[in-house]
């Protein structure tokens, strides 16, 4: 038998979904906006304040994990974190440890306001070679002999590197998520160079304590 026509339009027969099928529909329209609900009013939001760019560059660690550098996180890596005491680590080469210890509230946002502080003595060699760093992503973080040194995005690029002295040194490039990358360098004075990579996904699982540190082993030093 063939199908009506109405002004040239076919009009297919429609059968109703059963009452069982239309609670189902109507539980997966409206699970996921209830579980964001949720989630908003439970997690609290840190964002982080600093009056330089030494203080808006530095390297932010959150109950001993790396999450970026103050400045890059807000929006979609705004640090969200579950009620209760977290402690915060800002780090910047040449300058004392920011630490301070933090109350979240849920669904509530705090400022976090950075100050740093230079280590008495520290100066930059007298003597220096330059190693750029060509590294995506940007945000990961680099550690020169071990000590954090900035994020990758402070050493590229066209007019941004690493003044460091002549010699042998350990560079490593972390970011959670990804896969540690590490290499040496041998430079002489006055020697400019260059270290490319692009970092492989991985778990965070992988990180070094270098970005992901145990705190009950800080805790005990």
């Amino acid at each position: 038998m063939s199908r009506p026509e109405i002004g040239g339009f076919m009009f297919r027969s429609f059968r109703f979904p059963s009452a069982g099928l239309l609670l189902t529909l109507f539980c997966i329209l409206f699970a996921v906006p209830s579980l964001s609900a949720q989630n908003s009013k439970v997690m609290g939001e840190l964002s982080f304040k600093g009056a330089t760019h030494v203080e808006k560059d530095a390297g932010v660690w959150v109950d001993g994990v790396y999450v970026g550098y103050a400045k890059e996180l807000k929006g979609d890596k705004k640090v969200l974190l579950l009620p209760g005491k977290h402690e915060v680590i800002v780090r910047q080469s040449g300058y004392g440890d920011f630490v301070q210890e933090v109350v979240v509230e849920p669904a509530q946002k705090q400022t976090v306001r950075v100050a740093m502080h230079l280590i008495p003595g520290a100066r930059p060699p007298a003597i220096t070679s330059e190693l750029k760093l060509t590294v995506e992503p940007g945000r990961a973080a680099v550690f020169l002999d071990d000590n954090y040194a900035g994020h990758a995005g402070d050493f590229g690029g066209k007019v941004h590197s690493m003044l460091i002295s002549p010699g042998k040194h350990r560079i490593k490039v972390e970011l959670p998520g990804y896969r540690t990358f590490e290499t040496e360098v041998t430079l002489f004075a006055g020697q400019k160079s260059e270290v490319k990579t692009e970092l492989v996904k991985g778990s965070i699982e992988q990180a070094s304590s270098d970005i992901k540190k145990d705190q009950n082993i800080q805790k005990d030093q």
